[in-house]
């Protein structure tokens, strides 16, 4: 058994084993992943068999996510022992993770503890544009990032640099909301959104999702927004456990409507 950092010359494979494992392909995002987090992975007879990436935000903050292992290699403790192995890498950060039922005994385990649920919407946005939001300016781009840091209480700058296609609202000279909907090479996800208010959310959303199958991934708690995005085609499919680790998440999360994805936190 080998365990590796993993590059972009490995994405074929981490993209077969989310196949083996019915998971969407996700190849953009995968491709994102590599980018701005650190992935690993275990091989057996040169075999990539399992896998894990961390996204760390600066260090306060990290994600743990694709956590995967190939059907006839389950539950043999290769999951563990990438896990592990990232958390040793973390250090002292606060790290959040989503779980779904199968996973979130392991991550109990580790020390990871249940704080919230997230919802994922999927659908084709049927809405109509609100005309309020426009893309952001270079200047905007430096306001957004200094916002972003202070609400998030994390340094997201990589990260949202990647993402392209970033739109503001921009009520009295005051950044009110800003977001991207990015393709994952599945659909268009709508995250990061922040706004002050579930109206600038929705309203963001509204012109982000023109024309393209959008999904959104929503704390359970957001009544308000998981009804607003189901009245208009988006509407819940799944949902997994919010769990973290060594601390309180970091941030605003009342202004964090949704994240930029489940794997990037």
């Amino acid at each position: 058994m080998q365990m590796d950092r993993l590059t972009s010359s490995d994405l074929d494979e981490c993209v077969s084993l989310a196949k083996s494992r019915d998971w969407s392909p996700e190849r953009l995002k995968w491709e994102l992943l590599f980018e701005v987090g650190e992935v690993y992975g275990l091989r057996i007879g040169g075999r990539l068999v399992s896998t894990v990436v961390l996204t760390n935000y600066g260090d306060r903050y990290g994600v743990i996510s694709m956590v995967l292992t190939a059907p006839d290699q389950a539950r043999k403790g290769l999951a563990r022992a990438l896990t592990q192995h990232v958390l040793e890498q973390a250090g002292e950060r606060v790290l959040s993770l989503t779980a779904t039922p199968n996973g979130r005994p392991l991550y109990e385990q580790l020390g990871f503890e249940t704080v919230g649920e997230v919802g994922s919407h999927a659908g084709e946005f049927t809405g109509e544009p609100s005309g309020r939001s426009r893309p952001a300016t270079p200047r905007d781009l430096e306001r957004v990032l200094a916002l972003d840091a202070k609400l998030f209480e994390a340094d997201r700058s990589v990260l949202l640099a990647k993402l392209p296609g970033m739109r503001v609202i921009e009520d009295d000279g005051e950044i009110a909301a800003y977001g991207t909907a990015w393709d994952t090479g599945d659909s268009w996800v709508g995250g990061p959104i922040v706004a002050h208010s579930p109206g600038h959310a929705q309203t963001l959303i509204a012109d982000l999702a023109q024309g393209k199958r959008v999904r959104l991934d929503l704390d359970t708690r957001q009544e308000e927004m998981s009804r607003w995005a189901a009245a208009h085609g988006v509407t819940p499919f799944f949902a997994t456990k919010l769990m973290v680790r060594g601390g309180p998440l970091p941030g605003d999360r009342g202004r964090l409507v949704t994240s930029a994805n489940v794997a990037l936190g």
